[in-house]
């Protein structure tokens, strides 16, 4: 079967209408949103599987976050009810869907980068999270590393990896953002390839092609988008793609895009998914999205 590919919905906005035909007329099978993209739906979940069923187009996942949901996973205090929050998301609105995992973010990253002991803390938590959702709903979780959150770094994959019960907890890794971090995407996902539960692609300027200095800042990503379309060259995608087809990885694979900066010459967002699907087929060598 191979690879499918989707589309974050961090591109769009609110998830529209106008969205779903915009994916399905790059022939891409997969859609990805967030959770706060997704307000006008989370009541009405049915509706919007008719709109995408009726344009052959699958949620695969929704990312957590937004209004109304704990994403205090550093928190003990907290613990249970972000844990609470997420099965509640996970069985009323993914499940909807047959969503097979559930790919969230971990929340902030505290002042002066996360300690062993809350990394220790967030384990727990994704333990305890991760064993409700694949026992009670079949979903696994999805732990995603992402700059200026608790795990960003290479040393804190890893941990979060190794602290983790592998029953309960997999790994959804995003190759611009572990490049950003400091680590080497190729390198990260193949040490840790049997947590792999889908994957995200995106690039980032070739100046951080083999980045190990500190994070960039969010400061520095508002002056200029850290964040590039495939081919940029700040990430080797064809020998990551390379190794995922080795090893005959048949998951989802989300191009995680944001926004066009149109100041920054980045076009429109059907010119930006142009661009990425062009790079697929071309470079990349995909032959069935």
């Amino acid at each position: 079967m191979g690879a499918h590919f989707a589309v974050g919905g961090a591109i769009f906005g609110k998830t529209e209408a106008e969205d779903v035909a915009l994916i399905a007329g790059f022939g891409f099978p997969g859609f990805e949103p967030y959770r706060g993209q997704t307000t006008g739906w989370l009541d009405r979940p049915r509706e919007l599987k008719r709109l995408l069923d009726e344009h052959g187009v699958t949620l695969i996942t929704c990312s957590n976050g937004g209004p109304g949901q704990s994403v205090e996973f550093l928190d003990p205090a907290a613990r249970q009810q972000t844990i609470d929050d997420h099965v509640a998301f996970a069985r009323d609105f993914l499940s909807v869907f047959g969503c097979g995992h559930f790919k969230i973010n971990m929340g902030r990253r505290p002042p002066g980068g996360t300690t062993d002991e809350q990394l220790k803390t967030l384990c727990q938590t994704l333990d305890q999270l991760g064993r409700r959702t694949i026992e009670e709903l079949g979903i696994k979780l999805g732990a995603h590393a992402h700059i200026w959150g608790p795990v960003e770094r290479p040393h804190e994959i890893d941990a979060i990896m190794a602290g983790t019960d592998p029953r309960h907890v997999w790994f959804l890794p995003d190759t611009a953002q572990i490049n950003l971090g400091g680590g080497d995407p190729l390198a990260i996902m193949e040490r840790h390839r049997d947590r792999v539960v889908a994957v995200h692609f995106k690039d980032s300027r070739p100046e951080y092609r083999g980045w190990t200095g500190p994070t960039p800042t969010q400061e520095q990503h508002r002056e200029r988008i850290l964040y590039q379309d495939l081919g940029a060259g700040g990430v080797d995608h064809e020998a990551i793609w390379a190794s995922l087809r080795r090893r005959g990885y048949d998951g989802w694979v989300t191009l995680d895009l944001d926004p066009p900066r149109a100041n920054e010459g980045e076009g429109t967002v059907e010119q930006k998914l142009a661009i990425n699907h062009r790079y697929l087929l071309e470079k990349l060598g995909v032959t069935e999205l």
